[in-house]
């Protein structure tokens, strides 16, 4: 029988006459090449059976031709806007993408210990806290292309960043409740302590409260942890321990989801008896009863602005090492408008 092979680039190269070089520019799009070879190309292509794959344009460039995405989980509505901005652009731009999922329960160790990296990609956008500081030194000096996504690097680590505006956005939804509302009890839902956006969105919280001259009350702090189940428990507590409460600001619409349930099924009034908002504008904030008053963080943007840093980064171009994209406080019922 006959031993077959899988046919390489190399082989197109051989058939159509050009150099592995032209072949690898004209299935990667990476520089123009001449009508009359592109067809050459082509036709050789076809009758060899060539499908060009990613093994292939990593023999023939030294690229992968694809983008890696860390994440701590793909749940949720604002996974789904971030990752199908992300992935649009990254086809767009001619790029696969490998999507790994680090959950806060398998925390990594060491350097380079995750499934995507330098061994098959690209470049990677790493988000929030996957990743440790170690990970993120080791990429940076081994000259492998990053961008963060809603975390800033390690001191003298240049990893660009991009998120979205956070203090700004928070005090304008916390003075909304106290000089607009009146609220003057206001819970605040925490989200994860290891996340900057949370931790910002907090010192917001703390600023307002003491420009108001309104006391800190720490019996009005409790998790939220960016989950509605985590939101839903932690309001069932306070109402259990009768803590005395007029308002709510969740760290994120999950948690504001969360919240609103437990309100509902405990028959509290909102926003009558209790103002609640959030942060992010969900897609589905609008249809919540009531409509949830929140900060509209453009993550689509993000994404965007993430995949074209790292592309750029990946051709050794200079891209702007901190990207804040600016939020904006929108206004439904919930809050009591």
């Amino acid at each position: 029988m006959e031993n077959k092979r899988s046919v390489t680039i190399r082989d197109v190269a051989k058939r159509a006459g050009v150099s592995i070089a032209t072949v690898s520019r004209y299935i990667n799009k990476t520089a123009p090449v001449s009508k009359e070879v592109g067809q050459t190309i082509q036709s050789a292509m076809r009758e060899l059976n060539f499908i060009p794959n990613s093994a292939a344009r990593k023999l023939a460039t030294n690229q992968y031709a694809t983008l890696g995405l860390l994440l701590s989980d793909v749940e949720g509505d604002f996974f789904s806007v971030l990752v199908t901005e992300i992935e649009k652009d990254a086809r767009a731009a001619g790029y696969d993408l490998l999507i790994s999922i680090s959950r806060d329960d398998s925390v990594k160790t060491g350097t380079n210990a995750f499934p995507i990296g330098p061994q098959n990609t690209d470049g990677m956008i790493i988000f929030a806290d996957c990743a440790s500081d170690n990970d993120l030194k080791y990429y940076y000096f081994n000259r492998y292309p990053v961008v963060l996504i809603s975390r800033t690097p390690p001191p003298a680590i240049n990893i660009p960043s991009v998120g979205v505006e956070n203090l700004r956005a928070a005090k304008a939804i916390m003075r909304h409740l106290v000089e607009v509302h009146d609220r003057r009890k206001i819970v605040f839902l925490r989200g994860r302590p290891t996340h900057e956006d949370s931790a910002v969105r907090e010192i917001a919280y703390k600023s307002v409260l003491a420009e108001n001259n309104i006391p800190l009350n720490t019996n009005l702090v409790y998790p939220g942890e960016f989950d509605r189940h985590v939101a839903y428990q932690s309001v069932i507590k306070l109402l259990e321990k009768g803590v005395d409460f007029d308002a709510i600001f969740a760290c994120d619409d999950e948690s504001a989801i969360g919240a609103m349930a437990a309100l509902h099924d405990q028959g509290i009034d909102i926003p009558g008896k209790v103002s609640l908002v959030g942060f992010d504008d969900q897609t589905i904030a609008p249809f919540l009863n009531p409509s949830l008053t929140t900060i509209h963080a453009p993550f689509a943007e993000v994404g965007k602005i993430a995949v074209e840093y790292l592309i750029k980064q990946i051709n050794h171009q200079a891209v702007d090492l901190l990207t804040l994209i600016p939020s904006e406080l929108v206004i439904r019922h919930s809050c009591g408008c």
